[in-house]
């Protein structure tokens, strides 16, 4: 390969290319993307950035090692046509390439009728968005209304609340976090929101908005109305995979890949990151995205490791996915994806302090651990994860009855 291709230009993607590099790659590497900004870490942008303990210039991640990488920063890519291995740009520009790697990450998601473009209603996705965030709170003393239950939101209500803003957020769900968490999590969370006096609004959504030059008034559908210094829509994310309509690929709630992160179906190409939605194997065969801060750094040089030795020698990325949280004190940890383990068990009961740590079983096997305040004791049992061998057809299925599972094994001890 005489030249790589990396579009997307955040964190797996700069990790992607330092991995090149570390393998011996010594030919040309194009990384481009679609911000004016080299890679900076997006999670401060809900913490530390928006309270001010950090500046944009702080955000910035250094490559590891001198890098040798062309960046094509402020230019999005517009199509891919991979039978000619080329790559469309602004100006009709084409750019071949003889591999590429897909590291697009996610866009924020949208609201209908949600006033999208207006100064005081904004997403939380990107640095610019940061700014604009900023913008609109400085010498406005409104509450701040927050669309979202979710990790993001949660994020962004204790941010705001620790610079001694109102604070009101809005969900469907009847608890914060609900669709990671479980109900008791959830709820204990819920509690910990409320005991900081930030205003929740759950099991409702926004019926009317009217923005003004100096506030945004919403009523909900309850009832009930806010007038608010902005409003943030932190309601998910989307893949950003629009230009890769035209090319071909397999696109299902992102860029679907084998288990190698090769893009299915194609020779010399890989995903990583957001983007990216793969089966990994050491939990089951369904792909899935996720959206952590370290799956961008291992899948991205996972992807790199594998575009190098070509389908027929790549390995299986395999991670155990982990991802933290911080919250009005309060340390959230999770390892695995307790999202598919529908039986909870309390693998360390909830002290007088609050630490706990939840697992998530499905089918005697355990797929996750949420930890509150709890480090030691989670990353313990992720490398019970790590050491669980891959699912094939004969483990996927559930285990014999006569064998003692995991949630027995808990369940046994606890008594």
């Amino acid at each position: 390969m005489s030249r790589i291709a990396v579009v997307g230009a955040g964190l797996a993607a700069l990790r992607a290319a330092e991995r090149l590099r570390e393998l011996g790659y010594t030919d040309e590497i194009v990384i481009l993307g679609a911000e004016h900004t080299m890679p900076y870490h997006r999670p401060a942008l809900s913490k530390q950035f928006l309270t001010g303990a950090l500046a944009a210039a702080e955000l910035e991640i250094e490559p590891l090692d001198e890098l040798d990488a062309v960046w094509r920063l402020g230019t999005p890519v517009s199509q891919l046509d991979t039978g000619r291995r080329v790559l469309h740009l602004p100006g009709g520009e084409e750019l071949s390439y003889d591999g590429l790697i897909i590291a697009t990450g996610v866009d924020a998601r949208r609201t209908n009728g949600g006033q999208h473009g207006h100064q005081r209603v904004v997403t939380l996705r990107t640095l610019a968005d940061g700014k604009r965030l900023q913008r609109a709170l400085a010498g406005n003393r409104y509450p701040v209304v927050v669309l979202g239950s979710g990790f993001t939101g949660c994020e962004i209500a204790s941010s705001l609340r620790s610079m001694s803003r109102e604070v009101v957020v809005v969900g469907r769900g009847d608890s914060l976090m609900a669709n990671l968490l479980g109900p008791e999590l959830g709820r204990q969370l819920t509690d910990l929101h409320r005991a900081h006096d930030v205003t929740l609004e759950l099991g409702t959504t926004v019926e009317e908005w009217a923005p003004g030059t100096k506030s945004v008034r919403l009523r909900l559908t309850n009832g009930r109305a806010y007038e608010a210094a902005c409003v943030v829509v932190a309601v998910g994310s989307v893949p950003t995979v629009a230009w890769l309509r035209d090319a071909g690929l397999p696109l299902d709630d992102g860029v679907v890949c084998d288990a190698t992160c090769h893009v299915v179906g194609l020779e010399d190409v890989v995903a990583a990151g957001d983007v990216a939605k793969w089966p990994n194997l050491r939990f089951d065969e369904r792909p899935r995205r996720v959206e952590h801060w370290t799956n961008a750094i291992e899948m991205g040089r996972a992807a790199a490791e594998n575009l190098l030795a070509g389908r027929a020698s790549a390995t299986p990325f395999m991670p155990v996915p982990r991802f933290w949280s911080e919250q009005h004190g309060l340390r959230i940890q999770a390892a695995g994806v307790p999202a598919l383990g529908p039986e909870r068990v309390a693998l360390r009961p909830r002290d007088t302090s609050g630490r706990s740590v939840t697992g998530y079983v499905r089918d005697g096997r355990l797929m996750g651990v949420v930890g509150f305040d709890s480090s030691a004791a989670v990353l313990a049992y992720a490398d019970q994860l790590v050491d669980r061998p891959p699912v094939t057809a004969a483990t996927s299925a559930p285990r014999p009855q006569r064998r003692v599972s995991f949630l027995q094994a808990v369940r046994a001890g606890n008594r």
